[in-house]
């Protein structure tokens, strides 16, 4: 056997072979060895027997073997030593760049689109009860005229490059081979055009508003997931997301934490230590909160689920009423003889333990 392989090789081991023989006796290593030329014919024969299934078929049944059907797409046809050379001579670079072009290439594989953020700017209220908004975003989007393609249809005909043989034949120095044609790529078909939209990408880039549907209780700073409306994935690949970031409002009377709402409230001195009923503004309309006598400036009341409902699993937080102690202006004679009066029947120093 002329590559030295066994009965039953694979065609990696051929192909190995036939590597590794011609780089020993290729004509452009040993210029002018008319033995090592013909070996190297001997060789390439060899290796387009055993390459080609049918050749091989042959071969191994003992029948006699004709030349190449020309159903191959890329290898060598036969030798022109008619004495070519120069610039235009092949070599030994040229020769395995073009025999082993990889037949099959892998697609490459399809790749997710970027996602894309925006921010939105809510007021307290909007916020706090939900609420939709449209944001407009600048997004690669799929082409609407190729659908993503990157290519236009065009009439079927032969290519005119190959003349619908989906191959062509190339001389260089004493090698006659024959490669795909690049014009068709071995379909020997007219291509299709690359669309003018989008100029061959598959992809246009255009402004589009996005319903954006607010949950109710966003806090600010907090991320919204509109699926799918980030660029169009590359190679069919799925699109991006789009992230809203909520900037809420500060509200002049409540402040949150976590999903709990505080509100600070001024009570008279009367109030405070008789005791009342007091109103207080919630988000959701006015409530009542019972002060008892003797409430202290600062003393904390709770008004459960009153606050702001979590995004997670919808539960309310609660509102949080802080009571804050004012005392009255002296305007009259008679107001001041009051508290002198308090004060006399109420002699308690309230600062006897402080600073102990």
């Amino acid at each position: 056997m002329i590559l030295g392989l066994e009965h039953g090789a694979t065609e990696s081991e051929i192909k190995r072979a036939y590597r590794r023989l011609a780089r020993r006796y290729h004509p452009d290593i040993n210029p002018g060895d008319r033995t090592a030329e013909a070996r190297f014919r001997q060789i390439l024969e060899a290796y387009e027997t055993l390459i080609d299934p049918e050749r091989r078929s042959r071969y191994d049944s003992g029948s006699p073997i004709a030349g190449g059907d020309g159903r191959r797409t890329s290898g060598f046809e036969g030798f022109d030593f008619s004495g070519r050379g120069g610039d235009h001579a092949a070599t030994f670079g040229d020769l395995f760049a073009e025999v082993f072009t990889s037949r099959g290439e892998q697609r490459p594989a399809a790749e997710r689109g970027v996602d894309l953020h925006h921010t939105l700017a809510l007021s307290f209220e909007a916020a706090f009860n939900g609420t939709q908004r449209t944001v407009t975003v600048t997004r690669r989007e799929t082409c609407r005229t190729c659908a993503g393609t990157g290519v236009t249809r065009v009439s079927t005909g032969a290519c005119l490059v190959c003349q619908g043989a989906g191959s062509v034949r190339t001389v260089r120095g004493h090698m006659v081979f024959t490669r795909s044609c690049p014009g068709c790529g071995g379909g020997g078909q007219q291509r299709p055009r690359p669309c003018e939209p989008c100029a061959g990408t598959g992809h246009q880039t255009r402004a589009e508003s996005v319903a954006v549907r607010i949950p109710p209780g966003v806090a600010d700073g907090e991320g919204i997931r509109v699926a799918g409306k980030g660029n169009a994935g590359q190679r069919g690949g799925e699109a991006g997301d789009l992230y809203i970031t909520v900037q809420v409002t500060p509200h002049p009377l409540y402040h949150r934490e976590g999903d709990d709402l505080f509100i600070t409230v001024p009570i008279a001195v009367h109030e405070a230590a008789l005791g009342a009923r007091i109103d207080v503004p919630t988000p959701d309309g006015g409530a009542k909160v019972r002060v008892p006598p003797g409430t202290q400036s600062g003393q904390r009341f709770r008004l459960r689920e009153r606050g702001a409902a979590s995004t997670r699993d919808g539960r309310r937080g609660d509102l949080v009423v802080e009571v804050k102690l004012v005392l009255p202006r002296l305007l009259d004679e008679r107001s001041k003889e009051l508290l002198r009066e308090f004060g006399r029947i109420n002699g308690e120093n309230v600062r006897e333990s402080f600073g102990e």
